[in-house]
């Protein structure tokens, strides 16, 4: 009878140990990770507003279906032209419950200091920051030797938050081969510009790599954000980046 359980537990352990020698046969996988851009803003004083930026973001799988995600951020920026700003994560299309930031991102023109803070960690690092004052388009035409076309047209113009709003579609051609594609690549943007605030309050994306993106701005003050917004919170931690290395962009 001994023999009998000695040879059977012999027999589990050797049908359980090839289960485990499979479970380590692979290494560890960085994976994929997704960012999309929301409105840039460029640093200017005097052009003060707050406002909700939402995206939505579609894509169309191979099979023909679609994947629909969106978030809402909170966008400011004051009258000496520091800029806060949110990230947040995606949630489906079909949920509308706002998602509680995941970093907090303040620029300052003045203090030429850029302050990124994780709330997962209540943690703050503070680097130098080289702010951008003002923006120039890209010439329409060809360009990086020959492979890319430029083209821009006027859309007229438009009201949108109580702001005149002028449009703009630029589609940009990338010939076959250039990034790995077998026919030429066509994207498009659209943008719709506030020259009253220096900003796009809406931009449409389409390219076929990564689907369509709406960002939209929306309730939209003209008001000068409270100062206590571009401050760290409290109960963070501040580490002082200053000085290791170079400005932040």
């Amino acid at each position: 009878m001994r023999n009998r359980i000695l040879f059977f537990l012999a027999a589990v352990a050797l049908s359980v140990g090839p289960l485990h020698a499979q479970e380590a046969l692979r290494g560890p996988d960085g994976g994929t990770t997704y960012s999309v851009s929301g409105v840039d803003l460029l640093a200017i004083p005097d052009k003060p507003f707050s406002a909700n930026s939402r995206t939505d973001w579609t894509r169309i799988l191979s099979d023909g279906s679609t994947v629909q995600v969106h978030l809402t951020t909170k966008l400011a920026r004051d009258s000496s032209g520091r800029v806060y700003r949110e990230r947040h994560s995606f949630i489906p299309g079909n949920e509308e419950t706002q998602t509680r930031p995941n970093q907090i991102k303040i620029n300052d023109p003045v203090a030429l200091t850029q302050t990124i803070c994780t709330v997962s960690t209540h943690h703050c690092v503070i680097s130098n920051y080289q702010p951008r004052t003002s923006f120039a388009t890209m010439p329409v035409g060809s360009f990086a030797d020959g492979t890319r076309y430029l083209k821009r047209e006027e859309l007229g113009t438009n009201t949108m938050e109580d702001l005149d709003v002028i449009g703009t579609r630029e589609t940009l051609t990338i010939n076959a081969g250039v990034v790995g594609n077998q026919r030429p690549l066509v994207t498009t943007r659209e943008f719709w510009y506030s020259p009253d605030l220096q900003t796009n309050l809406s931009i449409t994306r389409n390219d076929p790599r990564e689907g369509k993106q709406v960002v939209q701005l929306s309730n939209l003050s003209r008001s000068d954000p409270p100062s206590e917004l571009f401050e760290v919170p409290a109960g963070f931690t501040v580490q002082d980046a200053r000085g290791t290395g170079g400005p932040a962009q």
